[in-house]
């Protein structure tokens, strides 16, 4: 694609700090790669919507939920996921009005670099590049401890050495060998092409929702109306501790924008199905949780397996043998979304010089990215084998609210820089929503812990020894010249004309 530099001349160089050719704020664009190195474009508005509710609905139904429940929130659990929810429609907004501006590979870090420019673009890369891949490992955490359940229950279980990682708070073991199978098969599924892999998560999600109804249809006949009557026993400020872990199952939506060049008419089916993905699965937590508080008192949750337990706990272990091999089998479609999206991401900056070209190229046959798949599903695997899944959670959380605040504050500033811009979907009471998702997200921030923060910004000044070594000079080989205008994004390179057609203005 052309980056011509907005102002219709080239600009001067300007200052390190400025929006120049050799400033770190310069806007800018994804950049021009063969056709050979391009996606295919093959995912329907279902097979969006499926990725995006397989993204949300996983760990945190099946396994976190009972953990938050019985340690931080109790039956309020329910109140954690509705403020979690709250905050993360703000953003879905957010993401639903870029998906339809900039529908292109990367996501966060795409339109951080388009809007603020290319120094905050890739500090949110580099952080969601950790994200994607812990979200993985925690979702496969949460997989096994199903897998173990149902092995357990056909006389088949693990040893302890390879049913836990060694840092567990309860019967530590030497590797969680179920997590690391789920991660190394996740990232061979994704290499076997998009359409492919498109199709068995489709199906698997189909299954979860299934699994989902069934656990609320029975489960509501086995609610006890006292196990839900000391319903805040750790206050709000409980509530709000449990908001701050279970936001990790709220968002995925963000995820799925990474999959824009692989979309049908990116620009108006990718808004649809990330609020379409988000609207289904609130309802499926609240019912879930609520059911599964009311069937067994919070104290007795299992946290690793809280839904099986809890059927299990009223004689119908068959039915909680079902819900596990559903989990397991569910589960799976959250690592896949979130693997698929980690690759994407680490394409996106590869294509565009921040990281090496190696990255950037795709499977000749397949059309995938599959060197930054097979990175990220082995890097996945070790933190699965050997880290908790509650500081996995914390770290992955931090993360990502920091992405979601980058998002809405580029929307708000975009939207007041740029009103002409042709937009298939625009984020409603601007700018209020834009204002209460970052006001949210950084409430949510405040309550993770310390430690949480000490690795979240250990990490990141990592990022930034990265950029002023090897990113800042290479992206000006990739990509010279100055500021570039996001109007540039035009029929050629998304598949679909703007709204505003091939004539609408494109200056800044």
């Amino acid at each position: 694609m052309s980056t011509t530099r907005e102002g219709g001349g080239p600009p001067p160089s300007g200052g390190l700090f400025s929006t120049g050719e050799r400033g770190i704020f310069r806007r800018t664009l994804p950049a021009d790669v063969p056709k050979d190195q391009t996606f295919t474009r093959s995912l329907t508005l279902l097979q969006l919507t499926m990725i995006g509710v397989g993204a949300i609905i996983g760990a945190g139904i099946f396994s976190l939920a009972g953990e938050v429940a019985r340690n931080t929130a109790g039956p309020a659990v329910v109140i954690s996921f509705l403020i979690a929810g709250a905050a993360s429609l703000c953003a879905a907004y957010a993401y639903a009005e870029f998906s339809s501006l900039v529908p292109r590979a990367g996501s966060s870090y795409t339109y951080g670099a388009a809007v603020l420019g290319e120094f905050v673009g890739w500090l949110i890369g580099w952080d969601l590049l950790l994200e994607y891949t812990a979200i993985v490992a925690v979702v496969a955490i949460g997989v096994s401890g199903y897998l173990n359940y149902v092995l357990e229950a056909i006389g088949l279980g693990l040893p302890q050495w390879a049913a836990a990682s060694p840092f567990a708070e309860e019967n530590p073991g030497v590797v969680d060998l179920g997590a690391v199978i789920v991660c190394l098969g996740v990232g061979f599924l994704l290499t076997r092409g998009t359409k492919s892999s498109a199709r068995v998560e489709t199906v698997l999600t189909i299954i979860k929702i299934i699994i989902v109804c069934v656990v609320v249809g029975v489960g509501v006949f086995y609610v006890d109306p006292g196990n839900l009557a000391d319903f805040m026993p750790f206050g709000w400020s409980g509530v709000f501790a449990g908001a701050s872990v279970v936001f990790f199952a709220v968002f995925g939506y963000d995820a799925l924008s990474t999959a824009a060049e692989e979309s049908e008419d990116s620009r108006r089916k990718m808004p649809k199905a990330m609020l379409l993905s988000l609207g289904i699965c609130m309802v499926l937590y609240v019912a879930v949780a609520l059911v599964m508080c009311g069937m067994v008192l919070y104290t007795e949750l299992d946290p690793e397996a809280a839904l099986a337990y809890a059927f299990q706990a009223h004689g119908l272990g068959w039915l909680g043998l079902v819900i596990a091999i559903g989990a397991v089998v569910g589960i799976v479609t959250v690592c896949f979304t979130f693997m698929m999206a980690g690759a994407r991401l680490w394409y996106a900056m590869s294509r565009d010089g921040l990281m090496p070209r190696w990255f950037a190229t795709m499977h000749r046959k397949n059309k995938v990215p599959h060197r930054p798949t097979w990175v990220i599903a082995v890097l996945a695997a070790i933190l699965a084998g050997v880290a908790p899944i509650g500081i996995v959670a914390e770290l992955v959380n931090i993360g990502v609210l920091a992405a979601f605040i980058v998002v809405s504050l580029a929307v708000l500033v975009l939207r007041y820089r740029r009103p002409d811009l042709p937009r298939e979907f625009r984020m409603p009471l601007m700018p209020v929503l834009p204002i209460v998702g970052v006001g949210f997200s950084l409430f949510l921030i405040a309550q993770l812990p310390l430690d949480t923060f000490i690795r979240f910004f250990g990490w990141m000044a990592i990022g930034i020894v990265v950029y002023v070594l090897y990113g800042y000079r290479r992206t000006r080989r990739v990509m010279p010249g100055g500021s570039v205008d996001i109007a540039k994004i035009t029929t050629d390179d998304t598949g679909t004309e703007p709204a505003g057609g091939p004539g609408a203005d494109p200056r800044s």
